[in-house]
Formats: C-alpha cells, structure tokens, sequence
C-alpha cells in the first residue's frame, strides 16, 4: 500500500469485504463501502437489497461473519454501538422515533449528557440553528411533525460533533419544499463542518442533487458504484433498480 492510499484510509470510514447472514440467510455478500470527510456517499437499491443491514453492520448492532471496518484508520470491528458513538459516528432511523414525553429542552439535555464528555447547552443551541429548528424549547416533542421531528433527532446528533452520520431515508415523509431544506441541511454538514454523510434513499432525485458517488447493492451485493451520473445510467442497475 502506498503512501497516498494508507493516509486516505486513515482519514475515511470504510468497510472490507463485509458479509452478513441473519435466520440463515445470506444478506450481504463482500460489500465494500468508503467515505471521506466531506463527502456525501448515497446507497441505493431495492427493498431487500441489504442497505439497513449495512447500516445496522457499521454501527454495530450486526456482526458480520466476515469483514472489517475501519473508522479514521481505527479498526472498530469490536466496538459496541456506544462506542462508535462516541468515537464520532451518528446514525439516524427511517422512522423519526423521538421521546414524547419530554420537551425539545429535555430532549437536548438527554442528548448533551448521554455520555462523557457532557455538552453544554449552547452546543445544543448551536445544533438546533444548524438542522434549522425554530421552535421554543417548551414545545412537547410528540407534538412535532415528521420535519422537525427529524430535524431534532438530527440536532441531538449535531451536538455531541460527529466525524459521520449515516442517515436512512431521512427525505421519508417529506413534501417537495421540505427535501429542499434537508438538501441544504445536509449540504451545510458537508461542505462547512467536513461531516462525511452515508445516505440511504430512494429519492434519487435528491441523491442526483447531493451526492459526491453512489454505491447500489442488490440482493446484498455491490452491482455498482461511481458518480450518480454513471450510476444511474449503468444498465445493470436499471435491470435491477428501475426494471426488478
């Protein structure tokens, strides 16, 4: 390995090789995947294609039977979730589940003291500015709709200054208007924070816009992987995505 290749590994989140089987069955087959600081990495395919699998592998709530990952040259393969969180992985669900019994405030002070180090509560104004939640603090957050629901979930995240965020079909829900926001939002953690981004989405429309590569899995192998031009014009994955 040279010496190019080994400091992009140590400034990057990847996976090797990754294989998983759940119940019996095969669900990812030797997936490889990187990101860099700053990038935004857009994974797509169809339902069952493995994607929240591969979420559910990099943040350690699956073990693979075969595979490595690694996190800014560390590999992180016994790592619980916790401690990928607090190494500085974020990771964020389809459904925007959020406490809703608590108030945004409470909400933010569970987030700050999650673990050690504990944030401060300007931190925690800081993240509530950056994901663009206006809303007072009082506000019980069951009454959220899905945008700020997920716009809070997402300052909880911001706060406790992650290195990357894996983000699953965060435009779910979404009208038009609102996508356009979460395109800036994202965009914003990106290019002004160095946060490298792995998206999972089926509006490609929004991946077409934000995301620097695109890599698709079906039937929980890479069919492909490059620009979303080259992407979304490869025929393997019109047969598999926009044919299948």
């Amino acid at each position: 390995m040279n010496n190019t290749s080994k400091n992009i590994e140590d400034r990057c989140f990847y996976c090797q090789d990754v294989s998983l089987t759940l119940g019996g069955r095969n669900i990812l087959s030797n997936v490889d995947l990187k990101v860099l600081p700053g990038e935004i990495l857009g994974l797509v395919g169809p339902n069952g294609a493995g994607k929240t699998s591969l979420f559910e592998v990099l943040c350690g709530r699956y073990k693979p039977f075969k595979g490595k990952i690694f996190f800014n040259g560390v590999n992180i393969d016994k790592y619980s979730f916790i401690n990928r969180s607090k190494l500085g992985l974020g990771r964020t669900y389809q459904s925007p589940v959020i406490p809703s019994d608590l108030t945004i405030e409470e909400t933010f002070r569970a987030a700050r003291k999650s673990y050690r180090p504990f944030k401060k509560t300007h931190d925690a104004e800081w993240a509530a500015r950056l994901s663009g939640l206006n809303l007072t603090w009082d506000k019980q957050a069951g009454d959220l709709g899905t945008f700020d629901r997920r716009k809070l979930l997402l300052a909880c995240i911001i706060l406790r200054a992650p290195k990357y965020i894996l983000m699953d079909e965060p435009a779910s829900g979404l009208i038009n208007a609102e996508i356009d926001e979460l395109d800036l939002i994202i965009r914003r953690l990106v290019d002004e924070y160095k946060i490298g981004v792995i998206l999972i989405e089926h509006r490609l429309e929004l991946l077409s816009e934000i995301a620097d590569k695109v890599t698709v899995l079906d039937l929980g192998e890479v069919i492909s992987e490059g620009t979303p031009e080259f992407v979304f014009s490869d025929p393997k994955v019109h047969e598999a995505y926009f044919e299948g």
